[in-house]
């Protein structure tokens, strides 16, 4: 069982995190819109590697990373919790593909906004077809893009069985597909439940859980990456989340 913080440690954490998004806010506001990508991609790193810091989460890497922006490049990963998004921009900057309902979420919804986040309504077949023509264009265009196959989060236990709609993206602009295993564990190597953000938990009963864990570990297993011209989207879909399971330690057929 996970160690917890006491009162006083999780209002100073809660009050350094309101700092930070609003530097963060006025950063986007004020710095962003003149920076160019390279520029903007060292900057959401190093945010996002505070924010973890001041939630006391460590990152540790498995497998080569494709660097800070890989170009044409599409990163797929199982989806645990709001923190996978920090966490991955921690060592691979991306623009995530998001449900649409995260646009409406106060601060964190204007930051993923403003950092170019494509919004998806899994619900209309049209809609998915649109943000697969406009992720396929920015894949083409040079872009490294992010995306939760799962479409919903899970307890970080399993796996969710994996949407392809959005892997004909990345065939259409022959990306580059990368595999990325998200797990959370506790500083000795157990799983910790802390970070889930799945079934009826709230976005406030999930960050204070969070802020309550005495500290916790974010594990990113890079797989090989997968080349997705002269294939399927199904297949692109069954290789990554076969990888994905693999570096889970999970049955692919589960």
């Amino acid at each position: 069982m996970h160690q917890t913080t006491s009162l006083p440690v999780r209002l100073l954490r809660l009050a350094r995190l309101g700092m930070h998004l609003l530097r963060g806010i006025i950063t986007i506001a004020t710095l962003y819109p003149r920076l160019s990508q390279p520029e903007k991609a060292v900057i959401t790193q190093r945010w996002s590697q505070q924010l973890l810091h001041i939630l006391a989460i460590k990152v540790k890497v498995n497998g080569a990373t494709p660097g800070i922006y890989p170009p044409h490049t599409l990163v797929v990963a199982n989806h645990v919790s709001w923190l996978d998004i920090f966490a991955l921009n921690s060592v691979t900057v991306s623009r995530f593909v998001a449900k649409k309902e995260l646009r409406d979420w106060p601060l964190a919804g204007f930051l993923v906004k403003s950092a170019g986040t494509l919004f998806i309504d899994r619900s209309n077949r049209r809609d998915t077809s649109l943000v697969n023509k406009q992720l396929a264009a920015a894949l083409h265009n040079g872009d490294c893009m992010a995306v939760f196959p799962e479409a919903t989060t899970s307890d970080g236990i399993g796996l969710l069985p994996f949407k392809s709609s959005l892997f004909e993206a990345a065939r259409l602009a022959g990306a580059t597909v990368q595999p990325v295993a998200i797990r959370y564990v506790s500083p000795g190597g157990h799983y910790c439940a802390s970070a889930a953000y799945a079934g009826d938990t709230s976005f406030g009963q999930s960050l204070w859980a969070i802020l309550s864990t005495r500290a916790m570990v974010v594990e990113l297993d890079y797989t090989a990456a997968l080349p997705a011209s002269d294939t399927t989207r199904f297949a692109l879909s069954e290789a990554s989340r076969s990888a994905i399971a693999t570096a889970l330690g999970i049955d692919p057929a589960d």
